[in-house]
């Protein structure tokens, strides 16, 4: 996907089809830090594409500046997000059978910028986030995203972004009619090997 705004690194399925699962990656990741994630998710049918974040970080990348200066950073990455998932669902793959998946800042970025997203995904997942401003997102997001499979999973022993603090903001979503599926995972900030083999069998379920 050489021609889109974001640098990215593009896995087709085993099997043709036009689903797709996008990955947003953490502060100072990129795109390589994901690769292996298709082959634990285990779906043949299912393309994958890793985007590298707009700003550098180090030896990585970032989408938005660290506390308070969150806002301007989430708003561009949005922008970039919105114009190269339009393009992706143009003619190539089918929103309606697509996944967004974003860990730590791309977990943000899933709930900040997906669910103001114009098109409605077959699923969402949000892995050890927190939400910019849960209240605005309410009042600006698609409402027909409210409906939508979202999954949020976040470790108990997080020491980068509370545990807590993640969960009372799902828990005003999830008052205010949002339906998010939370699941917590004894883990510090990082993926357990336990929590992929669920997502995956959440994918699946949503597929069939």
């Amino acid at each position: 996907m050489e021609h889109l705004e974001l640098d990215n690194i593009f896995i087709p399925s085993k099997r043709p089809s036009k689903k797709l699962m996008i990955i947003l990656h953490g502060r100072g990741d990129s795109s390589e830090g994901f690769t292996s994630l298709p082959e634990f998710l285990d779906i043949d049918d299912m393309n994958y594409i890793l985007f590298d974040a707009p700003f550098e970080y180090f030896t990585g990348f970032s989408w938005y500046q660290l506390p308070p200066e969150q806002l301007p950073g989430i708003e561009y990455s949005s922008k970039l997000l919105t114009k190269v998932l339009d393009e992706l669902f143009e003619d190539k793959f089918d929103s309606d059978k697509s996944f967004l998946f974003g860990f730590s800042q791309g977990s943000l970025l899933t709930f900040e910028f997906g669910a103001r997203y114009h098109k409605v995904l077959a699923g969402y997942i949000a892995v050890s986030g927190y939400i910019y401003d849960e209240n605005k997102l309410l009042e600006d997001m698609n409402q027909d995203v409210k409906n939508a499979e979202w999954l949020c999973t976040h470790g108990t022993y997080d020491d980068v972004l509370p545990f807590e603090s993640s969960r009372e903001q799902v828990e005003v979503l999830q008052e205010a009619g949002f339906d998010i599926e939370f699941k917590s995972y004894e883990k510090d900030h990082s993926i357990d090997r336990d929590e992929l083999i669920m997502i995956s069998e959440w994918m699946k379920n949503i597929l069939k």
